[in-house]
Formats: C-alpha cells, sequence, structure tokens
C-alpha cells in the first residue's frame, strides 16, 4: 500500500470555516515565496503548491494576489513597526515613519509593495485592494496618532482627512524611488504635515 508523506498531503479547509493550520501554511508559503522571488514573482499556484493547500480554498479567503500579499505585509509590517506614543504629535510621527522607512529598506515586503503599486496602475483588481483594503488598513496607525494629537489640541480633528494623504505620499515617494535612507528629512516633513510653526520642527 503507497502512502503520501504529510508535507506533500493536500490540506483541507473545515466548511466554511478556514482551517488555522493551512491558513498558517498558505502564509508561511506565501511569505518564504516573496523573500525568494518579490512580487513580479508571487503567484497564488505557487502558494497552494508549497503550502499543500487547494487553490479555491485560498483564492475564497484572499480573492487576489494583490489580497493574499496585503496579508503577509500588515503580520510582517505589524511585528517589526511599533506605534509611539509620546504624547507629542512631531514626535510620533517622526519616530513611527522612521521605522516604517527601516521595514521597507529591509525587508522584502518593502520592494513588494512597490510591486504591487505598480500593478495597481494596470489592473482594476490590484487597484482596488490598494484603495479599499491597504490603505485604509494601512494608514490607520497615522490616522490613530493624528486623532490622539487632536484630542491634545495640536491639530484640528476636521483636519485629519487632508494630513493622512499628505503622508502617504511623502512615505510613497521615498518608497517608489528607493530614497529611504534619507531620514534626516522626515522630521520637517512630519512638522510641515502636522501643521506646526517652523521654529517648533527641531
Amino acid at each position: 500500500m503507497s502512502t503520501t508523506p504529510l508535507a506533500a498531503k493536500k490540506r483541507t479547509s473545515i466548511g466554511s470555516r478556514r482551517s488555522p493550520e493551512t491558513e498558517a501554511a498558505v502564509l508561511a508559503a506565501a511569505k518564504e515565496l516573496i523573500g525568494e522571488k518579490g512580487y513580479a514573482g508571487f503567484s497564488v499556484d505557487e502558494v497552494a503548491r508549497r503550502a499543500g493547500a487547494g487553490k479555491t480554498t485560498i483564492y475564497r479567503w484572499y480573492p487576489t494576489k494583490a489580497d493574499l500579499f496585503i496579508a503577509i505585509y500588515t503580520a510582517e509590517r505589524t511585528t517589526f513597526v511599533q506605534v509611539p506614543d509620546t504624547g507629542s504629535l512631531i514626535d510620533d510621527l517622526e519616530q513611527y515613519t522612521t521605522s516604517l522607512w527601516r521595514f521597507w529598506a529591509s525587508h522584502p515586503a518593502g520592494a513588494a509593495l512597490r510591486g504591487l503599486i505598480a500593478e495597481a496602475q494596470g489592473t482594476k483588481e490590484a487597484l482596488a485592494a490598494l484603495r479599499d483594503r491597504f490603505l485604509p488598513e494601512r494608514t490607520a496607525d497615522v490616522r490613530h496618532l493624528l486623532t490622539s494629537a487632536a484630542a491634545r489640541g495640536e491639530v484640528r480633528l476636521e483636519d485629519i482627512d487632508g494630513k493622512l494623504p499628505l503622508w502617504v505620499g511623502f512615505s510613497w515617494f521615498h518608497l517608489l524611488t528607493g530614497d529611504l535612507h534619507r531620514e534626516d528629512g522626515i522630521r520637517s516633513a512630519m512638522a510641515q504635515i502636522a501643521g506646526l510653526p517652523t521654529h517648533l520642527k527641531s
């Protein structure tokens, strides 16, 4: 009687519920593949093969390649980037942005994020994932910093929605141009975003 090695057996989900074992295997395989081949070489087919999971199962959980990447990115970024609470908006923004840039520069997820942004310019699915899922979730930390600052009277609550795109634009400009080493300009930019007077920037 032939047997199939455990590593090669196809994992199955539990009805309509997610199997924790299968999901963990899928995310581990996806993280490994991103590290090896980047976003361009990332595919659900290969993730399914490495995880021993069915493609239909993965697509049920993550409708697009972009959604699967977002899940990996979120888990990794949460591990490496902490949200500060210094009691000062400029200090919080500087510390958070510096930590995020270092994560982007040192982790495969940073380069892969550039790939997602590029794909979003050509496919509606990637654009929807980036605009409707990635950005709201991944700007939540900065929104929290701004909201806390508003409670302290440092900024106006009604200005937060306008400040968020300024922070995203500044950070993504440096990400997309491979210019993440220029940390010396972060504090000044964060002070401008926060709307602080020039003499309070340093």
